[in-house]
């Protein structure tokens, strides 16, 4: 059916969909005007009201929640930032063996620097670069604990505390074959941390890690430990000694050498290595164990280094195929592939094919466990190692020695003195000085940060043979002319693999 309009009609729909429209706009005009005109409140409340939805359980059983808050701010001003100096020439600049030196040296010395080499003019001066990572406060009287990587070829190390007061450190003692090292601050009411059995740290547990990672000062992240016992072969020295705690706490450059703490606040490692294609967190994170930690720096206080025992064994964690290799049944435990000639284990009893399984009835199922105890324990120390041959346990008590294949504690001068100077130091052998055709002298075994690198262009291997004039012939003679010196003091000797004199100043004042 066809419908017909009428002019009519389509005017009066012209003039309703009209009213329409301005009922419309009129509408929207005044629901505009009118939200304009409303006050808007926002209610605050004091604090953040919210429920724990995380539990966890302590080591009675008892479940409380998860709360970090507390943990943070006991362990916070225990962590440090640590910043490492260092003079490099610039590309266009000459080695010097001797520093231009300041004027109080010059009267001191006379005519004996007045001839010695300068930087020629219009050369580049040496620049300075920086290294950044953390480190933990162990106890009130300034001793920090830190990774030896972040502190390592250092002119100066420099300390910041978590309220930003900066202190001048001395690094008291290095051992590269645990990447730790320990610095000292001169300052008071420390905050400090305490450090536990690193043997009680159970995988899943949850951790910490508190440092100053990527320039961002104070940064805590949250993780379990993942696994422990690791060894990820990033340490290239020759008596190296990895068996990580390894956790999913975010760990990034910057990190190193600060905490990894429990949930009671205490240290359980020192953090040291993250597991990444891209050089930042993206996976694992690795701390040297409390333990070790422990054993390091109670060493570097009593002996002036650390005192390694050894075995004298080469080792191999056991698995199924190595066992299908040598054509022996699977024993959980350490293969000893090799064992060295005249070493503490051979005079045990100890052979090649013996599969470790316990050290002091502690059982033992991998090479960096193996590791771990025995680094534990210094030259002269008995250890009972069980170990399986034949399908039979045996247990063998073996007295462990040093590098030298001796058990004495080869102990260096600890004097304050010593440490100000940044170098290890060793009293050549007679057989050396009659080679060199010197008397005796003291030879510079390791340099890290003080005032020999600080001020002298010394290459470790230097032979002190004369201080200001006086002939050197131990270590004691060293500690004993620097002891209470004022001034300028001037080191006399030679190197083994360079011929002549050579001479370097250095002030006890600055």
């Amino acid at each position: 059916m066809k419908t017909e309009y009428k002019p009519q009609n389509m005017w009066k729909t012209y003039v309703i969909s009209g009213l329409i429209a301005l009922l419309v706009s009129f509408g929207v005009i005044m629901g505009n005007q009118w939200s304009q005109d409303e006050k808007i409140t926002l209610e605050k409340v004091d604090g953040i009201q919210s429920e724990h939805v995380l539990y966890t359980a302590d080591k009675e059983g008892n479940i409380t929640p998860l709360d970090f808050t507390a943990t943070t701010n006991k362990v916070l001003n225990a962590v440090v930032h640590i910043k490492s100096i260092r003079t490099v020439e610039a590309n266009n600049s000459p080695r010097l063996e001797y520093r231009q030196l300041p004027d109080p040296f010059r009267d001191f010395f006379g005519d004996m620097f007045r001839n010695s080499p300068q930087v020629p003019e219009g050369k580049l001066q040496p620049q300075p670069m920086y290294g950044t990572g953390s480190g933990v406060i162990i106890n009130d009287k300034g001793y920090i604990i830190t990774n030896n990587h972040v502190i390592d070829n250092a002119d100066e190390v420099e300390v910041t505390l978590y309220d930003n007061e900066v202190y001048p450190a001395t690094v008291i003692g290095t051992d590269p074959t645990t990447d730790l090292a320990l610095l000292q601050i001169k300052a008071n009411n420390l905050k400090t941390m305490a450090m536990v059995n690193s043997d009680d740290v159970e995988v899943g547990e949850w951790v910490l890690a508190v440092g100053n990672p990527m320039g961002l000062n104070s940064t805590v992240t949250a993780g379990i430990v993942s696994a422990k016992a690791r060894n990820i072969n990033i340490n290239k020295e020759k008596f190296a000694v990895e068996s990580f705690i390894q956790t999913d706490a975010a760990i990034n450059p910057g990190n190193s050498g600060g905490a990894l703490v429990n949930l009671e606040g205490n240290l359980i490692g020192i953090n040291t290595a993250i597991a990444s294609r891209t050089g930042t967190y993206n996976g694992y994170g690795f701390a040297v164990p409390s333990n070790i930690v422990t054993k390091v720096v109670e060493d570097i206080l009593k002996y002036g280094s650390v005192q390694r025992g050894m075995l004298g064994v080469t080792i191999r964690t056991m698995d199924g195929n190595l066992a299908k290799e040598k054509n022996v049944d699977f024993t959980k435990g350490v293969w000893i592939e090799n064992v060295g000639e005249d070493s503490a284990a051979e005079k045990a009893g100890i052979a090649e094919g013996d599969v470790i399984t316990k050290v002091n009835d502690i059982l033992v199922h991998t090479s960096p466990r193996l590791q771990e105890l025995i680094a534990s324990k210094r030259p002269g120390d008995t250890v009972a190692v069980t170990v399986k041959r034949d399908g039979k346990e045996k247990v063998f008590d073996v007295v462990l020695e040093n590098s030298n294949g001796g058990t004495d504690i080869m102990k260096k001068e600890k004097k304050e003195v010593l440490n100000l100077l940044g170098a290890d130091f060793e009293t050549l052998d007679k057989s050396a000085a009659k080679k060199l055709d010197i008397d005796g002298g003291v030879k510079v075994t390791r340099l890290y940060a003080g005032k020999i690198k600080k001020e002298t262009q010394m290459r470790e291997g230097f032979i002190i043979t004369h201080i200001d004039g006086k002939k050197v012939k131990d270590i004691e003679d060293v500690a004993n002319f620097l002891e209470d010196k004022r001034g300028g003091v001037m080191l006399e000797g030679t190197y083994e693999d360079r011929p002549g004199k050579y001479y370097y100043a250095f002030g006890m004042d600055s």
